[in-house]
Protein backbone atom coordinates (compact mmCIF):
# COMPACT_ATOMS: atom_id res chain seq x y z
CA UNK A 1 0.00 0.00 0.00
CA UNK A 2 2.77 2.47 0.83
CA UNK A 3 4.28 1.34 -2.27
CA UNK A 4 1.16 2.73 -4.27
CA UNK A 5 1.37 5.68 -2.69
CA UNK A 6 4.42 6.50 -3.20
CA UNK A 7 3.96 5.79 -7.14
CA UNK A 8 1.08 7.81 -7.15
CA UNK A 9 2.43 10.59 -5.79
CA UNK A 10 5.51 10.48 -8.39
CA UNK A 11 3.04 10.56 -11.51
CA UNK A 12 0.27 13.02 -9.58
CA UNK A 13 -0.10 15.94 -12.34
CA UNK A 14 -0.22 18.04 -9.11
CA UNK A 15 3.54 16.76 -8.00
CA UNK A 16 4.86 16.99 -11.21
CA UNK A 17 3.30 20.55 -12.27
CA UNK A 18 5.00 22.61 -9.61
CA UNK A 19 8.13 20.67 -10.20
CA UNK A 20 8.16 21.98 -14.27
CA UNK A 21 6.34 24.87 -13.25
CA UNK A 22 3.10 24.66 -15.07
CA UNK A 23 0.29 25.71 -12.95
CA UNK A 24 -0.31 27.05 -9.18
CA UNK A 25 -2.99 27.54 -6.94
CA UNK A 26 -3.13 31.30 -4.89
CA UNK A 27 -5.30 30.97 -1.11
CA UNK A 28 -6.33 34.90 -2.31
CA UNK A 29 -7.45 33.76 -5.57
CA UNK A 30 -9.02 30.90 -3.99
CA UNK A 31 -9.08 27.08 -4.31
CA UNK A 32 -10.18 25.24 -7.78
CA UNK A 33 -8.94 28.30 -9.37
CA UNK A 34 -5.67 27.50 -11.26
CA UNK A 35 -3.00 30.00 -12.63
CA UNK A 36 -1.62 29.06 -15.15
CA UNK A 37 2.29 30.00 -15.58
CA UNK A 38 4.56 30.85 -18.96
CA UNK A 39 5.45 27.18 -19.33
CA UNK A 40 1.66 25.80 -18.54
CA UNK A 41 0.08 28.45 -20.75
CA UNK A 42 2.19 26.88 -23.62
CA UNK A 43 0.99 23.74 -22.30
CA UNK A 44 -2.25 24.64 -22.90
CA UNK A 45 -2.38 26.78 -26.60
CA UNK A 46 -0.57 23.39 -28.11
CA UNK A 47 -3.72 21.38 -27.11
CA UNK A 48 -6.03 23.87 -28.25
CA UNK A 49 -4.31 24.68 -31.48
CA UNK A 50 -4.26 21.16 -32.21
CA UNK A 51 -7.71 20.98 -31.81
CA UNK A 52 -8.25 24.10 -34.25
CA UNK A 53 -5.82 22.21 -36.28
CA UNK A 54 -8.10 19.39 -36.80
CA UNK A 55 -11.95 21.35 -36.70
CA UNK A 56 -10.52 23.87 -39.42
CA UNK A 57 -10.33 21.12 -41.92
CA UNK A 58 -14.34 20.66 -41.38
CA UNK A 59 -15.05 24.31 -42.12
CA UNK A 60 -15.56 25.37 -38.55
CA UNK A 61 -16.04 29.46 -37.38
CA UNK A 62 -14.51 30.48 -34.71
CA UNK A 63 -17.11 32.71 -32.52
CA UNK A 64 -16.61 34.92 -29.28
CA UNK A 65 -19.50 35.02 -26.30
CA UNK A 66 -19.52 36.91 -22.69
CA UNK A 67 -18.63 35.35 -19.82
CA UNK A 68 -22.08 36.72 -18.30
CA UNK A 69 -25.40 36.68 -19.07
CA UNK A 70 -29.41 37.89 -17.67
CA UNK A 71 -30.39 35.02 -15.85
CA UNK A 72 -33.62 35.00 -18.54
CA UNK A 73 -31.19 33.19 -21.04
CA UNK A 74 -30.94 30.29 -18.72
CA UNK A 75 -34.54 30.64 -17.64
CA UNK A 76 -35.42 29.64 -21.70
CA UNK A 77 -32.82 26.99 -21.68
CA UNK A 78 -34.01 25.13 -18.89
CA UNK A 79 -30.65 25.38 -16.70
CA UNK A 80 -31.65 27.96 -14.42
CA UNK A 81 -34.44 25.37 -13.09
CA UNK A 82 -31.95 22.48 -12.88
CA UNK A 83 -28.73 23.94 -12.03
CA UNK A 84 -29.68 27.61 -10.42
CA UNK A 85 -28.09 26.40 -7.27
CA UNK A 86 -24.61 25.21 -9.07
CA UNK A 87 -24.53 28.92 -10.85
CA UNK A 88 -22.20 31.96 -9.52
CA UNK A 89 -24.45 34.34 -9.77
CA UNK A 90 -23.85 38.69 -10.02
CA UNK A 91 -26.18 41.33 -9.35
CA UNK A 92 -25.84 44.74 -11.10
CA UNK A 93 -25.44 48.24 -9.50
CA UNK A 94 -29.56 48.59 -11.23
CA UNK A 95 -30.58 45.43 -9.34
CA UNK A 96 -30.87 43.11 -12.75
CA UNK A 97 -30.01 39.65 -11.46
CA UNK A 98 -26.80 37.92 -13.98
CA UNK A 99 -25.20 34.82 -13.85
CA UNK A 100 -21.38 33.86 -14.65
CA UNK A 101 -22.45 30.74 -17.94
CA UNK A 102 -21.66 27.48 -16.88
CA UNK A 103 -22.12 26.68 -20.15
CA UNK A 104 -21.53 28.33 -23.48
CA UNK A 105 -24.91 26.55 -25.67
CA UNK A 106 -27.10 28.87 -24.99
CA UNK A 107 -25.06 32.05 -25.82
CA UNK A 108 -24.45 29.85 -29.28
CA UNK A 109 -28.08 29.59 -30.00
CA UNK A 110 -28.71 33.21 -29.96
CA UNK A 111 -25.50 33.33 -33.03
CA UNK A 112 -27.61 31.32 -34.93
CA UNK A 113 -30.98 32.66 -34.37
CA UNK A 114 -29.53 35.79 -35.21
CA UNK A 115 -30.56 35.75 -38.52
CA UNK A 116 -32.90 32.75 -40.99
CA UNK A 117 -30.87 30.17 -42.81
CA UNK A 118 -31.61 28.20 -46.00
CA UNK A 119 -30.90 24.15 -45.99
CA UNK A 120 -28.32 25.26 -48.40
CA UNK A 121 -26.41 27.65 -45.23
CA UNK A 122 -26.65 24.15 -42.88
CA UNK A 123 -25.19 23.06 -41.08
CA UNK A 124 -23.31 25.90 -39.43
CA UNK A 125 -20.70 24.95 -37.10
CA UNK A 126 -19.57 27.47 -34.14
CA UNK A 127 -16.22 26.83 -31.88
CA UNK A 128 -14.34 28.79 -29.75
CA UNK A 129 -11.98 28.11 -26.71
CA UNK A 130 -13.70 29.55 -23.11
CA UNK A 131 -13.99 29.14 -19.80
CA UNK A 132 -17.20 28.08 -17.41
CA UNK A 133 -17.85 28.63 -14.29
CA UNK A 134 -19.41 26.18 -12.27
CA UNK A 135 -19.68 26.64 -8.17
CA UNK A 136 -19.02 23.09 -7.36
CA UNK A 137 -18.27 22.44 -3.46
CA UNK A 138 -15.03 22.44 -2.04
CA UNK A 139 -14.59 18.90 -0.83
CA UNK A 140 -15.34 18.37 -4.39
CA UNK A 141 -11.94 20.22 -5.93
CA UNK A 142 -8.93 18.50 -6.98
CA UNK A 143 -6.16 19.72 -8.88
CA UNK A 144 -7.08 20.35 -12.48
CA UNK A 145 -9.71 17.41 -12.43
CA UNK A 146 -12.65 19.30 -10.73
CA UNK A 147 -11.93 23.28 -10.52
CA UNK A 148 -14.43 26.52 -11.09
CA UNK A 149 -12.87 27.62 -14.03
CA UNK A 150 -12.98 24.85 -16.98
CA UNK A 151 -11.43 26.21 -20.40
CA UNK A 152 -13.84 24.29 -22.97
CA UNK A 153 -12.89 24.07 -26.14
CA UNK A 154 -16.31 24.24 -27.34
CA UNK A 155 -18.46 23.87 -30.40
CA UNK A 156 -21.91 23.49 -31.79
CA UNK A 157 -23.40 22.30 -34.77
CA UNK A 158 -26.70 23.35 -36.31
CA UNK A 159 -27.82 21.00 -38.68
CA UNK A 160 -30.31 19.19 -39.91
CA UNK A 161 -31.99 15.84 -38.67
CA UNK A 162 -30.82 14.11 -42.37
CA UNK A 163 -27.36 15.48 -41.23
CA UNK A 164 -26.57 14.45 -38.03
CA UNK A 165 -24.51 10.97 -38.41
CA UNK A 166 -22.57 12.89 -40.98
CA UNK A 167 -21.54 15.26 -38.45
CA UNK A 168 -21.31 13.03 -35.75
CA UNK A 169 -18.73 11.14 -37.81
CA UNK A 170 -16.51 14.13 -38.51
CA UNK A 171 -16.25 15.07 -35.22
CA UNK A 172 -15.35 11.21 -34.39
CA UNK A 173 -13.36 11.71 -36.82
CA UNK A 174 -11.00 15.14 -35.00
CA UNK A 175 -11.61 12.64 -31.36
CA UNK A 176 -9.59 9.95 -32.93
CA UNK A 177 -7.58 11.66 -34.43
CA UNK A 178 -6.29 13.92 -31.65
CA UNK A 179 -6.10 10.56 -29.00
CA UNK A 180 -4.16 8.91 -31.17
CA UNK A 181 -1.54 11.28 -31.01
CA UNK A 182 -0.82 10.67 -27.43
CA UNK A 183 -1.25 6.70 -28.05
CA UNK A 184 -4.80 6.58 -26.38
CA UNK A 185 -6.87 3.67 -27.59
CA UNK A 186 -10.96 4.78 -26.84
CA UNK A 187 -13.99 3.13 -25.32
CA UNK A 188 -17.45 4.67 -26.16
CA UNK A 189 -19.50 4.76 -23.27
CA UNK A 190 -23.14 5.96 -24.65
CA UNK A 191 -24.55 8.00 -21.91
CA UNK A 192 -28.36 8.18 -22.29
CA UNK A 193 -31.43 8.49 -19.53
CA UNK A 194 -31.40 7.19 -16.06
CA UNK A 195 -34.51 4.76 -17.10
CA UNK A 196 -35.81 5.27 -13.49
CA UNK A 197 -35.96 8.88 -13.09
CA UNK A 198 -36.85 11.16 -16.23
CA UNK A 199 -37.68 14.37 -14.11
CA UNK A 200 -33.86 15.26 -14.77
CA UNK A 201 -33.91 15.96 -18.46
CA UNK A 202 -35.11 18.46 -20.60
CA UNK A 203 -37.83 17.32 -23.31
CA UNK A 204 -40.25 14.10 -24.76
CA UNK A 205 -39.96 10.36 -24.66
CA UNK A 206 -40.11 10.54 -28.39
CA UNK A 207 -37.42 13.25 -28.55
CA UNK A 208 -35.21 10.80 -26.24
CA UNK A 209 -36.05 7.66 -27.83
CA UNK A 210 -35.24 9.18 -30.87
CA UNK A 211 -32.01 11.01 -30.19
CA UNK A 212 -30.71 7.54 -28.05
CA UNK A 213 -31.14 5.52 -31.11
CA UNK A 214 -29.51 7.87 -33.65
CA UNK A 215 -26.41 7.68 -31.45
CA UNK A 216 -26.49 4.04 -30.82
CA UNK A 217 -26.76 3.49 -34.32
CA UNK A 218 -23.72 5.46 -35.33
CA UNK A 219 -21.67 4.10 -32.27
CA UNK A 220 -22.80 0.20 -34.31
CA UNK A 221 -21.95 1.64 -37.43
CA UNK A 222 -18.76 3.04 -36.69
CA UNK A 223 -17.87 -0.49 -35.20
CA UNK A 224 -16.73 1.21 -31.87
CA UNK A 225 -16.30 -0.35 -29.15
CA UNK A 226 -18.85 1.06 -26.56
CA UNK A 227 -20.76 0.15 -23.78
CA UNK A 228 -23.91 1.55 -21.83
CA UNK A 229 -23.79 4.50 -19.11
CA UNK A 230 -27.61 4.95 -18.32
CA UNK A 231 -27.97 7.57 -16.23
CA UNK A 232 -24.95 9.67 -17.76
CA UNK A 233 -27.04 11.65 -19.89
CA UNK A 234 -26.64 15.64 -20.09
CA UNK A 235 -29.94 17.63 -18.83
CA UNK A 236 -30.99 18.09 -22.50
CA UNK A 237 -29.91 15.15 -24.36
CA UNK A 238 -27.70 11.81 -25.23
CA UNK A 239 -24.22 11.97 -25.52
CA UNK A 240 -20.69 9.41 -26.32
CA UNK A 241 -18.51 10.13 -23.88
CA UNK A 242 -15.17 9.29 -24.80
CA UNK A 243 -12.95 7.09 -22.21
CA UNK A 244 -8.83 7.02 -22.76
CA UNK A 245 -6.38 4.94 -20.22
CA UNK A 246 -3.37 6.52 -19.13
CA UNK A 247 0.60 4.95 -19.23
CA UNK A 248 -0.65 4.57 -15.15
CA UNK A 249 -3.74 2.04 -16.14
CA UNK A 250 -6.38 5.04 -14.78
CA UNK A 251 -9.25 5.76 -17.27
CA UNK A 252 -10.65 9.30 -17.89
CA UNK A 253 -13.49 10.63 -19.65
CA UNK A 254 -11.85 12.41 -22.23
CA UNK A 255 -13.74 13.75 -25.51
CA UNK A 256 -17.30 14.28 -25.49
CA UNK A 257 -20.91 14.30 -27.85
CA UNK A 258 -24.02 15.31 -27.64
CA UNK A 259 -26.90 15.25 -29.63
CA UNK A 260 -29.80 17.71 -29.07
CA UNK A 261 -32.93 17.80 -29.91
CA UNK A 262 -34.64 20.28 -27.03
CA UNK A 263 -32.22 23.47 -27.31
CA UNK A 264 -33.27 24.04 -30.69
CA UNK A 265 -37.21 23.52 -29.34
CA UNK A 266 -36.53 25.67 -26.91
CA UNK A 267 -35.44 28.57 -28.97
CA UNK A 268 -37.20 27.87 -31.81
CA UNK A 269 -34.35 27.24 -34.17
CA UNK A 270 -34.97 26.37 -38.08
CA UNK A 271 -33.34 26.31 -41.00
CA UNK A 272 -36.10 27.09 -44.94
CA UNK A 273 -36.34 23.62 -46.43
CA UNK A 274 -36.27 23.03 -49.71
CA UNK A 275 -40.16 23.25 -50.24
CA UNK A 276 -39.71 26.87 -48.31
CA UNK A 277 -40.83 25.16 -45.39
CA UNK A 278 -39.66 25.62 -41.56
CA UNK A 279 -37.70 22.75 -40.43
CA UNK A 280 -36.83 22.21 -36.69
CA UNK A 281 -32.79 21.63 -36.30
CA UNK A 282 -30.80 20.29 -34.38
CA UNK A 283 -27.74 21.30 -32.50
CA UNK A 284 -24.64 18.72 -32.40
CA UNK A 285 -22.66 19.83 -28.94
CA UNK A 286 -18.45 18.42 -28.75
CA UNK A 287 -15.73 19.28 -26.55
CA UNK A 288 -12.65 17.60 -27.92
CA UNK A 289 -10.45 18.11 -24.96
CA UNK A 290 -13.16 17.65 -22.68
CA UNK A 291 -11.54 20.35 -20.58
CA UNK A 292 -8.24 21.77 -21.05
CA UNK A 293 -7.56 21.66 -17.37
CA UNK A 294 -8.94 18.20 -17.35
CA UNK A 295 -7.00 16.81 -20.36
CA UNK A 296 -3.49 18.84 -19.22
CA UNK A 297 -3.75 16.66 -16.13
CA UNK A 298 -4.34 13.80 -17.74
CA UNK A 299 -1.36 14.02 -20.12
CA UNK A 300 1.01 15.07 -17.14
CA UNK A 301 0.28 11.65 -15.82
CA UNK A 302 0.35 9.95 -18.88
CA UNK A 303 3.97 11.45 -19.74
CA UNK A 304 5.22 11.76 -16.42
CA UNK A 305 6.05 15.03 -17.68
CA UNK A 306 8.17 14.04 -20.49
CA UNK A 307 6.20 15.58 -22.81
CA UNK A 308 6.54 15.15 -26.51
CA UNK A 309 8.79 17.97 -28.55
CA UNK A 310 5.21 18.93 -30.10
CA UNK A 311 3.37 19.32 -26.83
CA UNK A 312 6.78 20.18 -23.88
CA UNK A 313 7.20 23.75 -23.31
CA UNK A 314 10.43 24.30 -23.69
CA UNK A 315 11.48 22.01 -26.68
CA UNK A 316 15.96 22.49 -26.75
CA UNK A 317 18.28 23.86 -24.25
CA UNK A 318 21.51 25.20 -25.90
CA UNK A 319 24.55 24.78 -23.67
CA UNK A 320 27.52 26.27 -24.01
CA UNK A 321 30.58 24.04 -22.17
CA UNK A 322 32.51 27.46 -21.35
CA UNK A 323 31.89 30.71 -21.15
CA UNK A 324 34.18 31.54 -24.24
CA UNK A 325 31.28 29.24 -26.46
CA UNK A 326 28.71 31.43 -25.43
CA UNK A 327 28.93 33.69 -28.85
CA UNK A 328 28.78 30.72 -31.33
CA UNK A 329 26.03 29.12 -28.98
CA UNK A 330 23.77 32.25 -28.92
CA UNK A 331 23.74 32.15 -33.07
CA UNK A 332 23.08 28.39 -32.96
CA UNK A 333 19.92 29.60 -30.38
CA UNK A 334 19.08 32.43 -32.28
CA UNK A 335 18.53 30.08 -35.44
CA UNK A 336 16.07 28.20 -33.78
CA UNK A 337 13.69 30.61 -32.06
CA UNK A 338 13.75 32.29 -35.32
CA UNK A 339 12.15 28.89 -36.92
CA UNK A 340 9.60 28.44 -33.63
CA UNK A 341 11.25 26.59 -31.46
CA UNK A 342 10.91 26.98 -27.94
CA UNK A 343 14.79 27.24 -26.78
CA UNK A 344 16.34 28.23 -23.65
CA UNK A 345 20.04 29.01 -23.29
CA UNK A 346 22.08 28.24 -20.48
CA UNK A 347 24.70 30.35 -20.16
CA UNK A 348 25.15 29.98 -16.47
CA UNK A 349 28.52 30.23 -15.12
CA UNK A 350 28.05 26.42 -14.27
CA UNK A 351 30.24 23.37 -15.26
CA UNK A 352 28.62 21.45 -18.09
CA UNK A 353 27.22 18.07 -15.89
CA UNK A 354 25.26 20.67 -13.67
CA UNK A 355 23.40 21.94 -17.01
CA UNK A 356 22.85 19.03 -18.30
CA UNK A 357 21.45 17.74 -15.52
CA UNK A 358 18.88 20.92 -15.13
CA UNK A 359 17.85 20.01 -18.45
CA UNK A 360 16.99 16.37 -17.10
CA UNK A 361 15.51 17.49 -14.33
CA UNK A 362 13.15 19.98 -16.12
CA UNK A 363 12.21 17.06 -18.69
CA UNK A 364 13.36 18.83 -21.73
CA UNK A 365 13.14 16.35 -24.61
CA UNK A 366 16.40 17.54 -26.93
CA UNK A 367 19.48 19.95 -25.35
CA UNK A 368 22.56 20.88 -27.83
CA UNK A 369 26.36 21.38 -26.66
CA UNK A 370 28.65 23.48 -27.74
CA UNK A 371 32.14 23.05 -27.16
CA UNK A 372 35.63 23.26 -28.64
CA UNK A 373 35.17 20.47 -30.78
CA UNK A 374 31.87 21.48 -32.00
CA UNK A 375 32.83 25.05 -33.09
CA UNK A 376 35.75 23.57 -34.71
CA UNK A 377 33.42 20.95 -36.69
CA UNK A 378 30.69 24.41 -37.14
CA UNK A 379 28.33 21.52 -35.77
CA UNK A 380 26.31 20.76 -32.49
CA UNK A 381 26.48 18.07 -30.23
CA UNK A 382 22.14 16.76 -29.47
CA UNK A 383 21.65 14.68 -27.09
CA UNK A 384 17.97 13.55 -26.26
CA UNK A 385 15.97 12.84 -22.65
CA UNK A 386 14.87 9.78 -24.32
CA UNK A 387 17.25 8.51 -26.86
CA UNK A 388 21.35 9.91 -25.22
CA UNK A 389 23.43 11.37 -27.62
CA UNK A 390 22.39 11.31 -31.11
CA UNK A 391 25.79 12.44 -32.12
CA UNK A 392 26.98 15.64 -33.95
CA UNK A 393 25.16 17.47 -36.99
CA UNK A 394 24.93 20.49 -38.64
CA UNK A 395 22.41 23.41 -37.98
CA UNK A 396 20.63 22.70 -40.98
CA UNK A 397 20.30 19.11 -39.90
CA UNK A 398 18.94 19.94 -36.30
CA UNK A 399 16.24 22.46 -37.63
CA UNK A 400 15.11 19.87 -40.46
CA UNK A 401 15.06 17.14 -37.53
CA UNK A 402 13.23 19.53 -34.98
CA UNK A 403 10.81 20.77 -37.38
CA UNK A 404 9.67 17.27 -38.78
CA UNK A 405 9.36 15.35 -35.30
CA UNK A 406 7.25 18.77 -34.25
CA UNK A 407 5.04 18.15 -37.80
CA UNK A 408 4.31 15.05 -37.40
CA UNK A 409 3.91 15.15 -33.72
CA UNK A 410 6.07 12.23 -33.07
Amino acid sequence: MENDKKEMDKNDHRVIGKELDLFTFSDLVGPGLPLWTPKGNILREELDKFVWQLRSKHDYSRVTIPHITKKELYEKSGHWDKFSEELFRITSREGKEFALKPMNCPHHTQIFARKPHSYREMPQRYAETTMVYRDEQSGELGGLTRVLSITQDDSHVFCRTNQIKDEFLKIWDIVDSFYKAFGFTLRVRLSFRDPKDSSKYLGTKEIWDMAEGELRQIATDRGADFFDGPGEAALYGPKLDFMAKNSAGREWQVATIQLDMNLPERFDLSCVNEKGEKERIVMIHSAITGSIERCAAVLIEHYEGNFPLWLSPIQVKVIPVRTQHNEVSKRHFDILKENGIRVEFDDADENLGTKVREAKTNKIPYWIVIGDKEVEANKVTLESRDAGQLGQMSAEELLSKLLSEIKNKN
